[in-house]
């Protein structure tokens, strides 16, 4: 068996940094899905935070029902939502808490519990693909690898004054977090361009951060380019807050496995440079992180590959070996992954 994970392609983003709007970018993801015997999305797929669902779902359309083309037959497709495609899962869960149904970590949701998720499943149903979904996690070997979108994390990173209650997938759904993707599309919408240029900037790296970091933001404001910064930044929030958020997200879950694989935070990993230390816990699963499918002008403005905020990331798993990233979108030109 092979298992291709990918997350983050933020489909019909307001700002169209999601690079499988473009031809190669496109035709790499579905070359790598046809190679393998099962593919998961795992959280973030559509763009659904920035208020533009309409047309964020329209954005996106033809990119899933490709997907679903290039797994093909009698292969499988496994959906695990993440936050900015919350709404997915949205009316499964009010449903949920209005009959007092517990959240487990890996519950299955019917494709056909809301308008949104029922089209997502139909379009990656168009090459007779099996599509399955759960929430908020999955196991894709049972007691071996674990899988969630990763955004729990933040319930860790915004305040440690609720930490004590988050001990099961209920009181995470429950506590309150930021969301700056929301603030980008109210300022996008309801202020003069002069204005919400610069804010949109500073709230766009403080998003990609994944962190409570409205203060970091306001520093950014004026800024003109802000790439080299960027990137040290969240490599460095990424080592001392990021990790060590979800591998206590996984604990207080009583995770007992070999791995976990998230996304979320846009930084695949482990890269060949990291300290596999951070990586590892002693009392938990082994780390390994997706990446994106988004091309951040913040962060990439001057780059080149191998980067840790390069788009293209993914995650192989072969048959009982453990999870191994990839790097699928590094030998493209930039000008093949920007409008």
């Amino acid at each position: 068996m092979r298992t291709l994970i990918v997350s983050d392609l933020h489909l019909g983003s307001r700002l169209r940094r999601d690079v499988l709007r473009q031809a190669g970018p496109r035709r790499v993801l579905l070359d790598a899905v046809a190679e393998a015997d099962r593919l998961v999305l795992l959280g973030d797929v559509i763009e659904l935070l920035e208020g533009r669902p309409e047309d964020a779902m329209a954005a996106a359309e033809p990119v899933l029902r490709a997907i679903g083309q290039a797994a093909g037959k009698g292969r499988e497709i496994l959906v695990i939502p993440g936050n900015h495609d919350h709404a997915l899962v949205r009316p499964w869960l009010r449903a949920r808490r209005a009959q007092s149904a517990p959240l487990g970590l890996a519950t299955r949701v019917a494709t056909t519990s809301g308008p949104e998720l029922e089209a997502l499943s139909s379009w990656l149903r168009s090459g007779g693909t099996r599509v399955r979904v759960q929430y908020p996690g999955a196991w894709l070997r049972e007691g071996t690898i674990y899988l969630h979108h990763g955004h729990y994390l933040d319930r860790h990173l915004a305040s440690t004054n609720r930490s004590e209650v988050l001990v099961n997938p209920d009181a995470y759904e429950m506590a309150p977090v930021a969301s700056l993707a929301a603030l980008q599309g109210m300022i996008s919408t309801t202020l003069p361009s002069s204005v919400a240029r610069p804010l949109d900037r500073a709230a766009s790296f403080a998003r990609i951060a994944g962190l409570a970091a409205a203060p970091m933001a306001a520093q950014m404001v004026g800024m003109g380019t802000i790439a080299p910064l960027g990137a040290s930044a969240l490599n460095l929030q990424f080592r001392r807050r990021g990790l060590p958020a979800m591998h206590e997200v996984l604990r207080r879950f009583e995770v007992h496995a070999d791995h976990a694989v998230f996304g979320h935070v846009h930084r695949a990993g482990p890269a060949p440079d990291d300290d596999p230390e951070e990586w590892v816990s002693p009392t938990g699963p082994d780390l390994h992180n997706s990446g994106s499918w988004v091309f951040e002008p913040l962060l990439l403005a001057g780059a080149e590959p191998p980067h840790p905020y390069w788009p293209g990331g993914a995650v192989l798993i072969e048959g009982d070996g453990p999870p191994r990233p990839l790097r699928l979108l590094d030998d493209l030109p930039v000008n093949a992954l920007t409008p």
